[in-house]
């Protein structure tokens, strides 16, 4: 063996000494360590009890009073209703000649909860349409108002007791309130046998 050889190997020997040394060490301190085996490395150590630790945040301070914080309530549905107060044109019974116009009017309140806007309508519901179309916009109104409902009818041309009866409907397409209607009595044509 030469110097160099022997060099190599002292050397080789020394680093793994140093190493082997070091690991024992490391084991050593590891095993001063509570529950803790010399063979174990430790990843993760869990905490101490809460209250051996010192408290970071202390509480906030402020001369001003706490402010609640708002939490959103759902608006509860508005119920629709309408009430029929009185006729003010054309009294039920009213004798009237065959195709006069017949301009009718009714006071109602809106006696619900909902406001009524573009979206709500009266609708026939019975008897003739005596010449008005079967859905009409229904007057808007606000909660608690008074509103006149108009409809210009025109009477059938035949003597006879007629009766047209409304509804008012709401955006959903669902009845509500009081009916109201025309009642007339069409008079024999002048001349007519």
């Amino acid at each position: 063996m030469n110097n160099t050889s022997l060099a190599r190997r002292f050397l080789t020997r020394a680093i793994w000494t140093v190493c082997l040394c070091a690991s024992l060490s490391a084991c050593a301190r590891l095993a001063d360590l509570p529950g803790l085996r010399p063979t174990e490395i430790p990843y993760y150590r869990p905490p101490t009890a809460a209250a051996a630790l010192p408290s970071v945040l202390a509480p906030i301070q402020s001369d001003k009073p706490a402010t609640p914080i708002e939490v959103a309530t759902p608006t509860p549905a508005c119920t629709d209703n309408l009430t029929f107060i009185e006729d003010q044109t054309i009294p039920d019974g009213t004798l009237v000649q065959p195709g006069e116009a017949l301009d009718k009017r009714w006071l109602v309140q809106n006696s619900g909860t909902c406001n009524w806007d573009d979206s709500y309508h009266l609708k026939l519901i019975a008897g003739a349409e005596m010449g008005v179309s079967t859905e009409q916009a229904l007057y808007p109104a606000r909660i608690g108002a008074q509103a006149t409902i108009r409809l210009v009818f025109t009477a059938p041309e035949q003597p006879d007791a007629y009766r047209s009866a409304w509804q008012a409907y709401s955006p959903s397409g669902e009845p509500f309130g009081d009916p109201i209607f025309i009642e007339v009595l069409v008079a024999p044509a002048v001349g007519a046998p």
